[in-house]
């Protein structure tokens, strides 16, 4: 049986007036959460004959109780859910459908009702795709914005998932037993597994407000005073944030006050993130816990807490997971930590992370670079520059383009024009259109003109490609002043 469910039974008998969800409307008791799970399972049920045996069913629902409850339903049947990110494009959405097989999509009603859930309208839709073989075993399949455009299904067990959520348990203790407030998408895994899962095993409260409740309609663009006013008008104990989100509350400390004097933990994860705003965060009294992970790990590897930190680290790595470095310093995590790909061969062995990394005498993990060339934004984002740079390099106007932007809220890029001293604003142009074949995160939103690379001066090699290091060192002030 499930640990989370089991842990929500064991809780419903032991402290029976405990809450185990709510928003400001709404309480649920651990009992009445377990009753509201079988209840939408018995009636997710009922569309049995739809589903293929083994294929997802894929989750377009925003923030709220739904999710929760769905998401838990869904694990009581047994069947393998398919969470679909709100920043995904049309197109994303699509491929993501298409790539695991889905056979059944269900998110909040427009028109015809197939069930409620607490007072959330649902409606279930077929999806007309093709078989997908999964690894067997497969719970969850989680995609991420997607490196190249494309996503990747990342194909994950519940005991993967579950063991993530109990090793941090025992890593934090307490603080997880408090009432959390997810400010990240749930369909984000990192919410899921080292937030929603975790509170439920400990015994505490998810506290989960609509977006605009949150002053986070436009997660990219937040309205720093109300998500204030919320985290402290809530009384959070615990939250995850990005490197970005982070950056947005201390932002809103320094110039209102504001302060949080309930919350005990702030895990920051999805990116790396800089020292400085590390000690900004000290200096302010915001009790903030770096970590790393990646979703092949099923979310969190490492994570620093209230009795082991370490400053420049990401923290030990967690009690199920063993990490070691390879001849290059690549870390690498094992036991086989996921499945595999979705519609692709089962993943055997370690996980080769693409980060370069170091573990100190007391074990404590430090990420040091990347093997690869892709970004990871400050919101967590995973971006191949490649993929922006063929869109930029699609226009007439640009002859030469490479995109920076590694651990920044946006993405930037060193544009060579097709003709010298070209008009900025066809340049401008150039970029809007470039921009509206990508997602917002992906999007060039500042950039600086520059002369051709020149393979004499090493700013291109034999074969015509950029040296990213090479240009990028010789921009820095203008990428750091970004």
């Amino acid at each position: 049986m499930s640990r989370v469910l089991h842990a929500i039974t064991r809780h419903a008998l032991d402290r029976p007036g405990a809450i185990a969800l709510s928003t400001r409307t709404l309480s649920l008791t651990y009992a009445e959460l377990e009753a509201e799970i079988q209840r939408v399972a018995t009636a997710l049920f009922a569309f049995a004959p739809l589903v293929r045996p083994g294929a997802p069913v894929a989750v377009r629902l925003a923030n709220g109780p739904a999710w929760v409850i769905l998401d838990l339903a869904l694990i009581r049947l047994g069947w393998p859910s398919l969470p679909l990110p709100g920043f995904f494009t049309p197109a994303q959405r699509e491929h993501a459908l298409a790539d695991a097989g889905a056979t059944l999509l269900v998110k909040e009603a427009e028109g015809t009702v197939a069930f409620e859930i607490l007072g959330t309208s649902i409606a279930i839709w077929p999806c007309a795709t093709a078989p997908v073989t999964l690894p067997t075993g497969t719970a969850k399949i989680t995609y991420t914005s997607g490196s190249t455009g494309q996503p990747k299904g990342v194909c994950l067990s519940l005991e993967q998932m579950e063991a993530t959520a109990a090793a941090l348990v025992e890593a934090i203790g307490a603080d997880y037993a408090g009432l959390h407030l997810p400010l990240l998408p749930l369909s984000i895994l990192l919410e899921n597994v080292a937030g929603l899962y975790p509170i439920l095993l400990a015994g505490g409260r998810y506290h989960v407000l609509p977006a605009a409740e949150l002053g986070l309609d436009n997660p990219f663009r937040p309205d720093l005073p109300a998500l204030a006013e919320a985290i402290a008008a809530e009384h959070a104990t615990s939250l995850i944030v990005v490197p970005e989100l982070l950056r947005a509350l201390l932002m809103v400390m320094t110039f209102t006050g504001a302060r949080f004097p309930d919350l005990n933990l702030v895990a920051v994860g999805g990116a790396k993130v800089s020292s400085q705003l590390l000690r900004q965060a000290e200096a302010l009294g915001l009790p903030v816990y770096e970590g790393y992970g990646l979703s092949e790990c099923a979310s969190v590897v490492a994570l620093n807490t209230p009795s082991a930190r370490k400053a420049g680290a990401v923290g030990k790595p967690l009690s199920h997971l063993l990490v070691t470095l390879d001849a290059e310093g690549e870390i690498i995590v094992s036991p086989r930590p996921f499945l595999g790909y979705a519609g692709r061969e089962p993943h055997q062995g370690a996980v080769h992370t693409g980060d370069l990394g170091s573990l100190d005498a007391d074990g404590f993990l430090r990420i040091e670079g990347r093997r690869t060339n892709t970004i990871i934004t400050a919101f967590g984002r995973n971006v191949a520059p490649e993929w922006v740079e063929s869109e930029l390099l699609a226009q007439p106007e640009i002859r030469q383009a490479v995109v920076f932007g590694e651990a920044q809220a946006t993405l930037g890029a060193l544009i060579v024009p097709l003709i010298p001293d070209m008009d900025e604003a066809a340049v401008a142009q150039a970029v809007a259109r470039a921009n509206r074949a990508l997602p917002d995160y992906a999007q060039v939103k500042r950039w600086q003109v520059r002369a051709p690379f020149d393979p004499a001066e090493g700013e291109l090699t034999n074969n015509g490609r950029p040296r990213r290091a090479v240009l990028l060192s010789r921009h820095s002030d203008f990428i750091q002043a970004s």
